[in-house]
């Protein structure tokens, strides 16, 4: 993990990190510091948070000239946890990361309250270091209270970007020649619920395609199932240019369970989802976040999240082993041994595996679109519409970011294996 002596950042957790660590480089570049190391942290888990401060220690052991800053939602929710290692310079609530002064104060700690932040800046990013896809926030924060999450407090209540600003980040992305946007938020469905006249997600993203016909490829962010507005369905059966995944924020698959989180959701209602996406557009997969182990599940609960994989058709899994956060309802609900709960994340991980390879399976012998994201001695690999990852054997030259053909032509355990077609 050594990095050179030039201001660098690390990001753990999520898209809408990887969106603002984009920003933070660009806000230290413009506030003229050196040898600086930004640390975006993520405090989903309990591990996300260990790995940030082992992250810390090993970083300045291996660079110890360099000011290391701390941010993201670990520092924002508990600071204290990184103002005792002596390795860190300052520490930066998630609103003080997105302004420039911040980079040049002399402050030790700079934390607001997070709850009282009402708009969310745009701000312009020219591009991503290394990605060929370009991430887009349209909203940050979250509304809901789920009984085993923090992020509401380290990222506050739901606000939403205006279209406008939105527009002229997608629009600045693909003049320096992005052809795949991902739009991002803490919890995207909720779009449009702060602004005036209230513009659903589905409206934002139909009057975003209409103005820019140039945009190829767009993608979301997990998505909340009982939270798709009309527009957005149109979207999904009728736009081919709204990629064909979506990514379920599901979090478990037995009611009482569900209900215990305080979702919005039960279980009929993702399978009910799923099948109307499905008979909208045939070819759509789904990913899903899945908690294993959550308080009170019995054998009989676990067994419904692990059936669930197949009634949804999941492609996709991120499974994450149960973390009590402090301070939050469910810390306080009686829990499960760590023991089980590592086991009954491996079995839907195993799942998972086995509902991915089905999915390569299906794919055999269609003609894909894929966007190119690396290619060396006529080998090119990439993501289909579909985010599957594809190896592809290419007689002609093609540069990173373009958009091939291919036929599939077989696959490995991780990925589809394909020829270039013209």
């Amino acid at each position: 993990m050594t990095l050179p002596s030039t201001n660098s950042v690390v990001t753990f957790g999520c898209r809408l990190n990887t969106y603002e660590s984009q920003v933070i480089k660009d806000l230290v570049t413009q506030a003229e510091v050196t040898n600086t190391i930004v640390i975006n942290t993520c405090a989903v888990t309990t591990e996300a948070e260990r790995q940030a401060r082992q992250a810390i220690r090993k970083l300045k052991r291996q660079n110890p000239g360099a000011e290391i800053i701390v941010t993201g939602c670990a520092a924002q929710i508990n600071p204290k946890q990184f103002q005792d290692m002596p390795e860190v310079h300052r520490i930066l609530g998630n609103e003080a990361k997105m302004v420039v002064e911040s980079y040049l104060s002399s402050e030790k700690t700079i934390i607001n309250d997070i709850m009282e932040v009402t708009e969310t800046a745009a701000h312009l990013v020219a591009g991503f270091d290394g990605r060929v896809r370009a991430y887009v926030q349209i909203q940050n924060g979250c509304n809901h209270r789920c009984t085993f999450c923090t992020i509401p407090y380290g990222r506050g209540n739901s606000r939403s970007v205006p279209l406008g600003a939105i527009i002229n980040q997608v629009r600045s992305l693909l003049d320096n020649g992005y052809q795949e946007i991902v739009l991002t938020g803490v919890d995207i469905t909720d779009y449009g619920q702060d602004l005036p006249g209230k513009p659903a997600l589905g409206q934002m993203i139909r009057r975003l395609l209409r103005l820019l016909p140039e945009l190829k490829r767009l993608r979301l962010t997990s998505v909340d199932s009982v939270e798709i507005d009309d527009d957005l369905w149109e979207l999904i059966a009728t736009e081919e240019r709204l990629m064909p995944h979506l990514h379920l924020s599901l979090q478990a698959g037995d009611d009482m369970i569900l209900k215990r989180m305080k979702r919005r959701h039960l279980r009929d209602d993702a399978i009910r989802f799923c099948e109307r996406a499905r008979r909208s557009r045939p070819d759509v997969v789904f990913g899903a976040d899945l908690i294993a182990g959550f308080p009170t599940e019995t054998d009989e609960m676990a067994a419904n999240s692990l059936k669930i994989i197949d009634e949804c058709d999941l492609s996709y899994l991120h499974v994450f082993p149960y973390s009590a956060r402090p301070n939050t309802p469910a810390s306080r609900m009686p829990q499960v041994p760590h023991a089980l709960i590592k086991s009954r994340a491996e079995t839907l991980r195993q799942a998972g595996h086995y509902a991915f390879q089905r999915l390569l399976q299906r794919l055999q012998g269609q003609t894909v679109n894929v966007l190119v994201e690396s290619t060396d001695a006529g080998i090119i690999k990439g993501k289909t519409d579909h985010f599957t990852p594809i190896i592809i054997e290419s007689t002609a030259a093609v540069a990173i970011g373009d958009i091939v053909k291919a036929s599939i032509t077989g696959m490995t355990q991780n990925e589809l294996l394909g020829i270039r077609i013209a």
